[in-house]
């Protein structure tokens, strides 16, 4: 039994350094789940929008994640028993473990963009692959190509070059960004930890739905006890009872999220977190490149460098 587990482990580490196809294939799935995620403009239409004759602030970002949660496990729930049953073998304290991880990563990068505006938050995200990979290597004992390495490091390099805000755009208060940077840099840890739980759950063979339920399982439970033991909770009702149209707008993100949620768990699933973390970066990348050709904008010098770097990584892992 030792000798196959020994092959098991061997066998996944040889096709998470192995797949350039799935790569790209999953980049090209992606896009259209982003799109709707634009469609909805969350970020910018209650995170740091204003309400009502004072002009009140939404504060409750951990209101917001436990939305997510909500309906994302609901949804998972559903595939779940259309789906034939698959046993889940995978310890609880694994999912818990990724679960809490998750949760947190998401508060810190929502956050995050009450002090730093949006496409800093981009920028500084795209970073995930890295977090994932140096932690996936010293938590999850994942071993990766130099290929491997010298790939993630040209696509970061490359989306965020691309995504870099121009000089002539405002800048918030340096105190305030300085924190919501901070936020951003704790969610890229947590990202990364995500990452190394999901590589040992993976071991065990889960479905894309029954991680994508337990994560977002355990996520409700957790936040419904932050809401209450923090007194939150009340805000957030109190908070949508006098603005009852923004009951509206997280309805619509937090289904959009589920549905973009499914995608993601696949890739988890089939080919590891790190490609995943890749295929999200290069979402967003060909998102707003494609927004750029279609509505006939033009690229800086900068810009078309990144253009290059990027597709010269993805003819790399090919």
């Amino acid at each position: 039994s030792g000798r196959r587990l020994r092959r098991s482990k061997q066998s996944c580490i040889c096709t998470e350094t192995q797949e350039p196809l799935p790569l790209l294939i999953t980049v090209i799935l992606l896009p259209p789940v982003s799109e709707l995620l634009l469609v909805c403009a969350l970020p910018s239409k209650v995170t740091r929008g204003s309400f009502g004759e004072h002009h009140e602030q939404f504060t409750y970002a951990t209101g917001l994640v436990f939305c997510q949660c909500l309906v994302g496990s609901v949804f998972a729930s559903l595939v779940m028993h259309i789906q034939p049953d698959v046993p889940n073998n995978a310890p609880a304290h694994l999912f818990a473990m990724c679960s809490s991880m998750y949760v947190l990563a998401m508060i810190t990068s929502n956050k995050a963009l009450q002090y730093v505006a949006y496409p800093v938050q981009v920028l500084l995200k795209s970073c995930k692959p890295i977090s994932v990979l140096l932690l996936g290597v010293l938590l999850a004992g994942k071993r990766y190509s130099a290929q491997r390495y010298a790939c993630v490091f040209l696509i970061v390099i490359g989306v965020g070059i691309f995504m870099y805000p121009s000089k002539d755009k405002p800048v918030k208060e340096a105190g305030s960004e300085t924190f919501g940077v901070a936020l951003l840099a704790l969610s890229l840890v947590f990202d990364g930890l995500v990452g190394a739980v999901q590589e040992k759950i993976n071991v065990f063979r889960v479905t894309s739905f029954q991680l994508m339920f337990a994560t977002n399982a355990y996520g409700f439970a957790y936040l419904f006890a932050a809401l209450l033991l923090s007194g939150e909770g009340f805000g957030f009702i109190s908070f949508l009872s006098r603005y009852p149209h923004v009951i509206g707008d997280i309805a619509a993100f937090s289904f959009v999220s589920a549905v973009g949620q499914s995608f993601v768990f696949l890739t988890i699933t089939n080919f590891g977190p790190l490609v995943c973390s890749l295929a999200t970066t290069l979402r967003k990348f060909t998102t707003i490149l494609l927004s750029i050709v279609l509505f006939g904008n033009h690229l800086m010098g900068r810009q078309w460098l990144a253009v290059l770097i990027v597709f010269a990584a993805l003819l790399l892992e090919s």
